[in-house]
This record gives C-alpha cells, sequence and structure tokens, in this order.
C-alpha cells in the first residue's frame, strides 16, 4: 500500500510543472514586445493628434498673446521687465462680423509702423529655421510686429481731437470709461487729448484708427500718421494722407477677449463703445 505505482512519474510530473514557466516565457516574449511597440505608436499617434489640434486651434480659433508695454494700462498690464498680461485673443468673431468701435484688438502693423521693430529670431541659422519651424504650430511666437489697441473709428468715420473739444468722431464728443480717472479733464463727459491736437482725419474703408488706453504712452495712430507742413507747424497732427496712421481691416488678428495670466488678473476685457458710452 505504501509502495503505489506511479512514484516514478513524480519525476516527469516535477519536470513538466518546472519547464511550463519556461515555455511560457519563451511564446510571451514576442507579444510583451508588440505590446510594448503598439503602446508607443499609440502615443504617437495622440502626441500628432494633439499638436495638430493645438495647430488648428491657435491659426482658426484662439491665440494666446503677451502684453510687453504700459500702451493699454489700465486695461491691460505690461511693462518692461514685468509680468504683462497673457491675454486669450478670439481669432473666430471676425470671421462673421467686422471690428466695432471700442474692440481692443491684436492687429499685425502695417509696413510702416515697423520702423524700428527688431526681429526676435536667433542669429544662429539652425536656430533660426527651428524657431520658424515652431512657430508654424504655435510654440514659438511669430516674427512680425503684433500690437494691441483699441478701435475708435472705422471707415468712413471722422475722428479729430482739440483742447476745447476732446477726442470726436463725427463730431460727437466720446464717452471712454476705460481710460484712467486721472486723464480726465474738469467735464467728466470730455477727455482732453493726451497729446497734441489732430485731425480731422476720415478713416478710409476698409481701414480703422486705433489708440492706446494709455493715451500718454502709446505710439498708436497719432504716431504714424502724416501732416501737412502748416498744421505740423501749429502742433496739429495727422492732416496728410489718411492711410497712414490707419490699419488694414485685414490686418486685424483677432479680439482680445480674456487676460488668463497671471491669476489676480483674470477677466475680461472689456469692449465698451465710446460713441455710445
Amino acid at each position: 500500500m505504501t509502495d503505489k505505482p506511479g512514484s516514478d512519474d513524480s519525476i516527469p510530473e516535477s519536470a513538466t510543472a518546472t519547464d511550463a514557466p519556461d515555455d511560457t516565457t519563451a511564446d510571451d516574449a514576442p507579444e510583451e514586445g508588440e505590446k510594448k511597440r503598439s503602446a508607443l505608436k499609440e502615443g504617437a499617434i495622440l502626441v500628432a493628434i494633439a499638436v495638430v489640434l493645438y495647430y488648428v486651434m491657435l491659426t482658426f480659433i484662439a491665440r494666446p498673446y503677451l502684453i510687453p508695454s504700459e500702451s493699454m494700462e489700465p486695461t491691460l498690464h505690461g511693462c518692461a521687465g514685468c509680468v504683462g498680461d497673457r491675454i486669450m485673443v478670439d481669432k473666430v468673431t471676425y470671421r462673421f462680423s467686422e471690428p466695432s468701435p471700442g474692440d481692443v484688438v491684436v492687429f499685425k502693423g502695417p509696413p510702416n509702423w515697423n520702423v524700428g521693430y527688431k526681429s526676435i529670431r536667433s542669429d544662429n541659422t539652425a536656430i533660426r529655421y527651428l524657431e520658424n519651424a515652431l512657430s508654424v504650430v504655435g510654440f514659438v511666437p511669430p516674427d512680425e510686429n503684433d500690437l494691441v489697441k483699441r478701435i475708435i473709428a472705422t471707415g468712413g468715420q471722422t475722428v479729430e481731437c482739440r483742447a476745447d473739444t476732446g477726442l470726436t468722431v463725427d463730431g460727437k464728443p466720446l464717452k471712454e470709461p476705460y481710460l484712467n480717472a486721472q486723464t480726465m479733464n474738469a467735464d467728466p463727459l470730455v477727455y482732453p487729448c493726451l497729446g497734441n491736437e489732430f485731425g480731422p482725419v476720415k478713416v478710409p474703408e476698409g481701414r480703422l484708427w486705433v489708440m492706446g488706453d494709455n493715451r500718454t504712452h502709446s505710439a498708436d495712430s497719432r504716431a504714424h500718421c502724416t501732416s501737412t507742413p502748416e498744421d505740423a507747424q501749429k502742433g496739429i497732427l495727422c492732416t496728410g494722407d489718411p492711410m497712414a496712421g490707419t490699419v488694414p481691416v485685414d490686418n486685424v488678428i483677432g479680439k482680445a477677449r480674456f487676460i488668463a495670466w497671471p491669476p489676480s488678473r483674470w477677466g475680461g476685457v472689456s469692449s465698451v463703445n465710446p460713441q455710445q458710452g
């Protein structure tokens, strides 16, 4: 009874049990390799899809921009060496409507606005090519003079500023609550020119007259216009070619919608029509 047959079989059974894991490992190795390759392939596809979606968003929907200067204070904050506002610019709205007075817009500077503009690209050829390639997908800013200002007048309207009447469009004084209260004069409904008198300028069709909210520190339409010699001697600007100081509507990149960074500045960007108050 103690000497049961089959005791000799314990050796091959044990050997079979011992050999089984080796056979399984040999069979599973190619499968694990395929799984890893499949995972890497799926990851690469997801990254490619993400890059394409990001490119589509930047090109057709919205794009972030940094405010580098104080020209739009107090609406938008920016200064040399500080943390400027980063705004999100809506690139969809103007596909279905026209820019309007009061809109804060980002636009590409016309040629005569680009005097003094320095390329942000590296002097190294290889790095410059890389920067240009990354710019296509939005990881590097475009190498162009992009500016942000508020629309004051559109095509067909006449803009002018005189010390006694302030800024007017089609002869009507503007109400600009977005300006710093300290820049107002004695009349709460009339703002001074905050600089030289200018105009009248009849804005050509398809173009815009734009100004910064920080009127004393903004190189806007007033800084790029031309003047007749007689008016220039009187200190009155922008009485020459109306094209020089205006911006083509086609140069508008989009409408500033909200401040995305820093968190302490989160909020929308006002689009108050100064002609309606």
